[in-house]
Formats: C-alpha cells, sequence, structure tokens
C-alpha cells in the first residue's frame, strides 16, 4: 500500500552551475532556500532585501528604478525607525541610520542583480495592505494600528500586469535572467484559514500564467510539495504553519535534482563530508592522528578551492594544525 502522494518534477533544461550566480527574494521560504544554497558553496544573494511577502512589494523592490528609500514611508513607532517597504530588519534609532542602510543595500544587491544568472522569488501572500492617507502599498505595516490600512486582494492580472513591467526591465539589465517561481508553502493564518487559500490559489494561478507567458520563466512546485506529498503535520515547526528542518532538507532536495546541473550535485555529497569534517571538535587538538586528520582535510579543501571560495575555511583551518 502507497501512504504518500508523490509526484515527478520535469527537470530543468536551464541548469545552476557553481559557476552561476543566485539571487533569491520573498518570503521566508526564499530566505530558507538561499541559505541552504550558501551552506552548499553556491554563489547566492540569500533574501538580502528581508522578508517581503505580497507580488507587488517584491517587484518594487527588484525594479532598477528603485534606487533609494521612498522619503514618504517613513515612520516612527516605540522610538525607533521603520520603513514600509521593508521589513524590521531595516530599522535604527534614528531616520538617517535607517535612510543609509536601505540605500547602501538597495546600491550594492542592484549591481548583484545585473550579473545574476537566476533570481528565484517567493510569493508569500495575495493580501496586501495599503495606506489610506496616501494610496501607496506597503511590504510591512510594523505594527502601526490597524485603522490607517486598508486591506485589499490582488488577483491575478494584478500580480502578472505588473510582473510584465518588472520583467521588461530587468530584459533590458539582464538580457541573460532566468526566472524561477514558487509559492511559499508558509500558511497565513493570521488572515484566516479560507482567506489563506484564496490568496495561495491567486499566487499559484498567476505563477502558471507567467510561465506560460515567459520563456525565461520557470515554476518550482514547493508549496504542492509540502501540501501533498509531505501532508502529515510531523513535518511542521510546532506553530504548524512552518516546515521543519525535514522538510526544508526534502524540498531543497527535490530542487537540487530540478536544477543543479551534475556537476553541482556531484559536488554536494563532498562538500557534506567536508564540512561535516570542519565541524569536528576533538577533545585533544594536539594528537598526531587529530593532526594527520587535519592536514588530510586541508588538502581537500585545497583541492576544491578552483570550484568555490574556501578561503576562510583554509586559513581558519592552518591556524588549528600545530607548526
Amino acid at each position: 500500500m502507497t501512504f504518500r502522494t508523490s509526484f515527478e518534477i520535469t527537470e530543468s533544461e536551464e541548469k545552476i552551475s557553481l559557476s552561476n550566480q543566485v539571487f533569491t527574494i520573498g518570503s521566508c521560504f526564499s530566505e530558507v532556500i538561499g541559505n541552504q544554497m550558501l551552506e552548499n558553496k553556491i554563489n547566492v544573494s540569500a533574501n538580502p532585501f528581508g522578508t517581503l511577502f505580497n507580488p507587488l512589494s517584491i517587484f518594487k523592490i527588484l525594479s532598477p528604478a528603485y534606487t533609494q528609500a521612498d522619503e514618504r514611508l517613513f515612520v516612527q513607532s516605540q522610538e525607533r525607525w521603520f520603513h514600509y517597504d521593508f521589513p524590521a530588519k531595516f530599522s535604527g534609532n534614528s531616520q538617517d541610520d535607517v535612510r543609509l542602510t536601505i540605500n547602501s543595500t538597495i546600491q550594492s544587491e542592484q549591481s548583484k542583480i545585473k550579473n545574476t544568472d537566476f533570481l528565484i522569488i517567493t510569493f508569500g501572500t495575495a493580501f496586501i495592505y495599503q495606506l489610506k492617507e496616501s494610496p501607496v502599498y506597503v511590504a510591512n505595516c510594523h505594527k502601526m494600528p490597524a485603522s490607517l490600512f486598508e486591506r485589499s486582494l490582488l488577483s491575478v492580472k494584478d500580480i502578472c500586469k505588473k510582473f510584465a513591467v518588472l520583467h521588461q526591465e530587468l530584459q533590458v539589465q539582464n538580457p541573460n535572467l532566468k526566472i524561477i517561481l514558487t509559492v511559499s508553502p508558509v500558511r497565513h493564518t493570521r488572515e484566516g484559514m479560507p482567506e489563506n487559500q484564496v490568496s495561495k490559489s491567486i499566487l499559484r494561478a498567476a505563477c502558471h500564467y507567467l510561465v506560460s507567458d515567459y520563456e525565461n520563466v520557470s515554476y518550482f512546485p514547493s508549496y504542492e510539495i509540502m501540501l501533498d506529498d509531505l501532508r502529515d503535520y510531523r513535518f511542521y515547526k510546532p506553530d504548524m504553519i512552518h516546515p521543519n528542518e525535514v522538510a526544508e532538507q526534502y524540498i531543497f532536495e527535490k530542487f537540487s535534482k530540478t536544477y543543479f546541473d551534475q556537476e553541482l550535485q556531484n559536488f554536494l555529497p563532498i562538500w557534506a563530508k567536508i564540512s561535516k569534517s570542519l565541524a569536528h571538535r576533538p577533545f585533544n587538538t594536539k594528537t598526531e592522528s587529530h593532526q594527520k586528520f587535519l592536514q588530510n582535510l586541508l588538502y581537500q579543501l585545497q583541492e576544491i578551492g578552483n570550484k568555490v571560495d574556501v578561503t576562510a575555511e583554509i586559513e581558519r583551518l592552518k591556524n588549528t594544525i600545530s607548526s
């Protein structure tokens, strides 16, 4: 008997290699995927703008036209300054501090997008909040009074129209860019469970049409893997909302088989073994056997040094090896 509903995912024709630059943006799932790539020595900018949930806020930050923080959207709350286009990690004790952090991040990350090979975008919710005083959509309400905002639900058409503008801008900036879309498996229960389902269905339908309309856009079914393949609460964290580490690793393995080229797939177990060895902490570091172990590990790092950046690991290891 079969107790799971697994499904095959078609391998992408466009493959990520060790030499490629990857950029992830969107909900917290983009951060998970990005960090897993970082841990595996893939050249990635992992969700540098923080957690962004709705598509329009993601598109706004990705646009080459967004060169500095919108001055209208700074807000002060509980003696801290925030910006409505960015999550709370871009907060500070003064407006100038926040402005400086945001503008420097925009400048550095926009330059990376110009040279990015693969852009991974994760949509979290189709619900969006608009400031009543000035009709501007926000990425984060920063726990300000609900009376300041008006909530609305994006349509598939809204998302596709805004994406068309962004796609044209990115094509001019980076004609070889490949875009991977995914819908976050994290449930937005604060909106309500029925509302969350409506929201996710809009996001999924939008992805369907975007993949159909653009040759350089593909879709990875992280949402479907979580809800259908891993259909069990044992794959959730205690909050019963976020996927746990087992689920995250499983989805990442599916992603790697779909998008990583053979060289990168072969590299993953090699790096996993080296990484495990680097984390080893013996009782006595001065023994002859351990020193041989470190020398062998140093040799392994030097062997892969022409493929990935292991400068920091090599330097740390050299400082550990006894003279």
